[in-house]
């Protein structure tokens, strides 16, 4: 897995950023108004090479790959360069692949910046009256006319210049009433011009991702310099946590447009889907993105003293010029679940890719083997997502194999599977449709025994947890307190002779009723900072004064409440120093590698899959209906940006690159999907969804049921848009 640039990349893209900071300041875009276009700058691009990255070689160009285009449009986004940039990359390259020596001199005097020349999106012969991205600046149009690629050549007379949303130098041009050339006739002709528009998108999206991030970080600045009711904006939730989640979306937009070039070079069947997709994502997002950023400058942002309007208007017309963005969600459906062809752009070199490697498809292999080998139907019955579907001699089974403890540490016992093979592994688990929640806080119990334990706690506990033949649970919650673990109240009181005395309560101790021993969180000190004053203790749940009542969930789940009354345990059972728990409990970080819900949503847009097939809808399948497609398709899209979201947390952990809260965002963004994605998919194939019947229709209901927890437990999404907002967008603290 691979998320960085090549060096020569970083160079490039490091000359573009200097060389638009400081031609194409604010101070310049502005000038460069009302035509939006700067002739200087376009010059100094030109001289960079900027115009001529996606021109072969051949044809005096610089051969350079779609992903390096997309490299230079993040940095135009960033920057809102004044020019019709994307069009021309595209209008370039089509000139040399179409044009030949017809059009040598034209493409001649566009790389030098002398000329522009923009594209038609729509076929001449059925409409010949279009707005042009850059049409009042081009002396040429490339469009389609029938069967034919035609070049218009467009006087300056037939250009006005017409007040728009964003000062963009477009024009409605008749593309019937002036001289034209045709460049090359039939479907390959066609094919590549099509291709050139599909280039576009992607172009725009990945520019538009340059001004999302732009105007999310001036946003932030602001944020930290304005105050009200004597503090700095930026610490009241209400506007931290919208810019955390909108900072999420374009993060998955940049890299939506990364993978849409990933699998044009690997030359994967939803390319098509995935370019459509990423174009419609990214709309949406700078949209947000720009205008949650003004809302931070409230009325402020309204004037012109303030940049952030140019980024709020940008962002809406550079995609508009290509029609209404939901039109590429539904080409999106079509392309996914339609089969509708698409003529594709040839990608050239992508250095980044999201291959988890050979390493983890083994290890998958492996558990694919061991479910064949040892995997009973009466077994496989007895499979449930939840605690409940813990199963004593499975665990056995997979403990002897060294399958069940993946994540935890050689040194320990475990399988020390790198982050990439332990994905894999949960994505394997998961396609066998076991859930082992059991078998993960058992080896984080299990490694906080060996880091902090006594020899005595780990000869008497380690070894049959590393059997198999025990689990354990976590006491962390408790009714008054939820998420906020400092805020335990459960005491552990110390005796003349050593051994520690329990009391209290604990919630939501899943797995009681099945464990041996639990790990709980105790306050030894109520004199002290809260934080300061917690102790860490595992206590056998079958002691004497250990009560375990159990709750029920509506996700068919069951957790507990396990009381403490007078409970006892030698001190040889504590874990790490008297009032240390904090740290005692970060060891379990070490297991901690960006994971999310992924895994649920990629099983739950199968589930939609399979009932949109089964559903009949105005006497055909649901999933031949065009609305359906389309919804499907941006479960895919949700599923996708979550997924490359937690692959980027999981490259930075395995790398060492710094991290600005990735795992959370990549736990937050994907659970928030995933309930709003059960949510719709729930009402897309109502009303069998409302079944618990055996199949698609029970699993949608489940995954409804299942998802509303995902933003609550480990971690609320509150908690982690608060650590978004800081880490990422260097916002200060919303919390005490």
């Amino acid at each position: 897995m691979n998320f960085d640039l090549t060096d020569d990349q970083d160079m490039m893209r490091d000359m573009f950023a200097r060389f638009l900071d400081e031609h194409s300041s604010m101070a310049r875009v502005r000038a460069a108004e009302p035509t939006g276009f700067d002739p200087a700058l376009w010059q100094g691009l030109a001289e960079l090479g900027a115009l001529s990255i996606r021109v072969p070689e051949e044809a005096g160009g610089l051969g350079l790959g779609l992903f390096d285009a997309t490299i230079l449009m993040e940095e135009a986004g960033r920057t809102l360069a004044s020019g019709p940039l994307a069009e021309v990359l595209v209008t370039a390259r089509l000139l040399a692949q179409l044009g030949g020596e017809t059009t040598a001199d034209l493409l001649g005097r566009v790389l030098a910046g002398d000329a522009v020349v923009g594209f038609a999106f729509e076929d001449v012969a059925g409409t010949p009256v279009q707005w042009v991205g850059g049409g009042l600046v081009a002396e040429a149009v490339l469009a389609r006319s029938g069967d034919d690629i035609i070049l218009v050549t467009v006087p300056a007379d037939a250009r006005k210049a017409e007040d728009n949303l964003a000062s963009t130098p477009i024009a409605e041009i008749d593309l019937s009433v002036h001289s034209r050339t045709v460049l090359a006739s039939g479907a390959e002709a066609l094919a590549t011009f099509a291709a050139g528009i599909e280039e576009w998108k992607l172009l725009i999206a990945a520019g538009l991702a340059g001004i999302g991030r732009e105007a999310l970080k001036l946003a932030a600045a602001y944020a930290c310099e304005r105050k009200q009711f004597d503090q700095y904006i930026g610490q009241f939730q209400a506007i931290s946590h919208p810019l955390a989640d909108i900072l999420c979306e374009i993060d998955g937009g940049k890299f939506l447009v990364w993978k849409a070039i990933r699998d044009l070079a690997d030359g994967a069947p939803e390319a098509g889907g995935a370019i459509s997709i990423a174009a419609w994502w990214n709309a949406q997002s700078a949209a947000k993105a720009v205008a949650q950023s003004l809302h931070t400058f409230g009325g402020y942002g309204l004037t012109t003293e303030y940049d952030i309007f140019l980024y709020n208007l940008r962002a809406k017309a550079w995609p508009l010029i290509g029609g209404d963005p939901q039109r590429w969600l539904d080409e999106a459906g079509r392309r996914l679940y339609a089969d509708e062809a698409a003529s594709l752009p040839d990608a050239g070199p992508m250095p980044v890719d999201f291959d988890l490697g050979e390493a983890a498809q083994a290890i998958k292999d492996e558990i694919n083997a061991f479910f064949a080998a040892n995997v009973t139907p009466e077994m496989r019955a007895t499979f449930h997502y939840s605690w409940e579907g813990y199963n004593p001699a499975l665990n056995r089974k997979l403990a002897a194999q060294n399958l069940l403890y993946l994540g935890l540490p050689k040194d320990v016992g475990g399988r020390g599977l790198s982050a990439y093979e332990k994905t894999a592994a949960m994505d394997a688990f998961e396609e066998q449709g076991y859930n082992n929640p059991a078998a993960n806080v058992t080896q984080m119990v299990s490694l906080i025994i060996h880091r902090f334990g006594t020899e005595e706690l780990k000869q008497a506990v380690l070894p049959e947890i590393m059997r198999g033949e025990v689990i354990c649970s976590l006491g962390y919650s408790e009714p008054g307190s939820g998420s906020d673990v400092f805020a335990a109240q459960c005491r552990a009181t110390q005796e003349a002779d050593g051994s520690w005395r329990i009391d209290g309560t604990k919630m939501f101790t899943s797995g009681a009723n099945l464990s041996s021993y639990v790990l709980m969180l105790c306050r030894t000190n109520p004199d002290v900072a809260k934080h300061k004053g917690l102790t860490m203790f595992i206590v056998p749940l079958k002691a004497d004064g250990v009560t375990v009542q159990p709750v029920h969930t509506f996700q068919d789940e069951r957790t507990n409440i396990t009381f403490y009354d007078g409970v006892r345990i030698p001190d040889s059972w504590r874990l790490g120093t008297i009032d240390g728990g904090v740290r005692t409990m970060s060891a379990s970080l070490e297991l901690e590698h960006g994971g999310g819900f992924a895994k649920y949503q990629r099983k739950m847009l199968h589930a939609g899959e399979a009932l949109c097939r089964e559903v009949i809808h105005r006497g055909r399948p649901l999933i031949e209906d065009g609305g359906a497609q389309a919804r499907l398709a941006r479960t895919a899209a949700n599923l996708w940006a979550s997924e490359l979201i937690a692959f980027r947390a999981q490259w930075v952990s395995m790398e060492n690159k710094p991290n600005l809260a990735y795992g959370p965002m990549a736990k937050m963004f994907s659970s928030e999907k995933f309930l709003t994605d059960a949510r719709d998919l729930l009402d897309l194939t109502a009303p069998a969804s409302l079944s618990k019947r055996k199949g698609p229709a029970e699993e949608i209901n489940m995954f409804y049921r299942h998802a509303q927890g995902a933003t609550i437990y480990g971690g609320t999404s509150e908690v982690h848009r608060s650590m978004i907002a800081e880490k990422g967008l260097g916002l200060p603290r919303t919390r005490a």
